[in-house]
């Protein structure tokens, strides 16, 4: 009798929720998200956003490269990498991108591949998906809820209308903030592999909620890939000159101080 009343408090508890979930649309939801995060205005008020940390460098020796992320509207970004006391660049200027890779003995900046190019354009802008999501033209759509970390989170379908590409983005039921989204599958092994980022240690900064943790994992690889932020700066005067194809010169005299 007592495990009967148990699992009927459970059921009970488990209509609830789904109940509470059904209440909220994906327009609901998204609207919640942006409130958490800092508010609508707010996020349409920022125009550019600059970032600074460590990334995990990945193989046995677990090396941390230090990184500088630039963004600003619309769609531009400049990466930064320092490595073996050298500083490689990627710039996008929204849409065109490059890459600067001296530790390769590349004497000047290359054209982006096709693959590069797609997947740096598809990345989100800097206030991220779900901040004026139809804009973007982007159709969200509830898929019900999950346990993300122990937490139960809401599963929204992200549809791109102008190229039909399809993502799932988690937000945490409770604070309404993105806990994991669905990253570019990798081909290992000659198979594809799922790729999934857990977005973590949201901190305040300037009135913004922000993540400063990243985590790539990879089905089926044991070792996940962290970027770990450091520093952020809201508004930071950034000429459009630093989104356009980085001149060797340039990137040496940046690798120096």
């Amino acid at each position: 009798m007592r495990r009967l009343m148990s699992l009927m408090v459970c059921g009970a508890a488990l209509a609830a929720a789904t109940a509470h979930a059904a209440e909220l649309t994906a327009a609901q939801i998204a609207e919640k998200n942006a409130a958490a995060r800092g508010g609508l205005q707010a996020w349409r008020a920022v125009n550019t956003l600059a970032m600074s940390g460590q990334m995990d460098a990945g193989g046995k020796q677990d090396a941390k490269l230090p990184f500088v992320m630039d963004m600003k509207r619309p769609h531009k970004s400049r990466l930064e990498i320092r490595f073996q006391d050298q500083t490689a660049v990627q710039t996008y200027d929204g849409a065109q991108g490059w890459k600067y890779r001296p530790f390769l003995g590349r004497t000047e900046a290359e054209p982006l591949t096709a693959n590069e190019l797609r997947l740096v354009a598809a990345a989100d802008e800097l206030d991220g998906p779900l901040i004026d999501y139809a804009q973007k033209g982007i159709r969200i759509e509830l898929q019900g809820t999950d346990k993300i970390d122990g937490k139960s989170a809401y599963r929204l379908r992200l549809t791109n209308t102008r190229t039909g590409a399809q993502r799932n983005l988690w937000v945490d039921a409770s604070t309404f903030l993105d806990v994991k989204v669905d990253g570019e599958p990798r081909k290992l092994d000659n198979k594809l592999h799922k790729v999934a980022v857990y977005y973590r240690d949201y901190q305040s900064v300037g009135g913004l909620t922000l993540p400063h943790t990243l985590e790539t994992v990879v089905d089926g690889v044991r070792q996940t890939h962290k970027i770990v932020i450091q520093n952020v700066k809201v508004n930071p005067p950034l000429d459009d000159a630093l989104f356009l194809k980085p001149q060797a010169s340039l990137a040496k005299a940046a690798a120096a101080q």
